[in-house]
């Protein structure tokens, strides 16, 4: 498939999701390279978004670190249970934040971010890196989000 990706100008969320998937599947068909799969991913999803910050934690050994990514610098290294990506690791389920401020040692990387989305993903039932999507706008994130995102991940060979 060509580098471009087509954009839907489409209000309705759904409708977004459903235009792009397809797309980010072609993108990753045939491309063995995780690395270039995720940095792929990232860019398809803050293309069509325009989310803040949209990136990719692997988790090593006993923390995560930072793979892949768009948007600015970021934290390198997350504890489990710390802040949203953390939490979302150690509980092993999509958390959404409408208000970071509110959420209980959210580890602000960016005073910017003021929603979140983290989505974990697995491989043989375990948890191997987590999706951590944030907006500079409040309450951005809901169910429409967590269920597209997650199919997103599922493309995305993590064996």
């Amino acid at each position: 498939m060509a580098e471009d990706l087509n954009i839907t100008t489409s209000t309705n969320k759904a409708e977004q999701y459903q235009s792009l998937i397809p797309q980010i599947e072609a993108l990753l068909t045939g491309e063995p390279d995780l690395v270039a799969n995720m940095a792929n991913v990232c860019a398809a999803l803050k293309e069509q978004f325009k989310w803040f910050w949209v990136g990719f934690y692997l988790v090593k050994d006993d923390e995560l670190v930072l793979g892949p990514f768009q948007g600015p610098v970021a934290c390198t290294r997350i504890g489990l249970g710390r802040g949203v990506c953390g939490a979302a690791w150690q509980q092993e389920k999509v958390l959404i934040v409408p208000d970071v401020d509110a959420f209980p040692g959210h580890i602000a990387c960016s005073s910017a971010s003021r929603s979140e989305i983290v989505v974990p993903i697995f491989n043989d039932g375990k948890v191997v890196a987590v999706l951590d999507v944030d907006s500079d706008e409040l309450d951005q994130f809901d169910e429409t989000d967590a269920q597209y995102l997650q199919q997103i991940v599922e493309l995305v060979n993590f064996k």
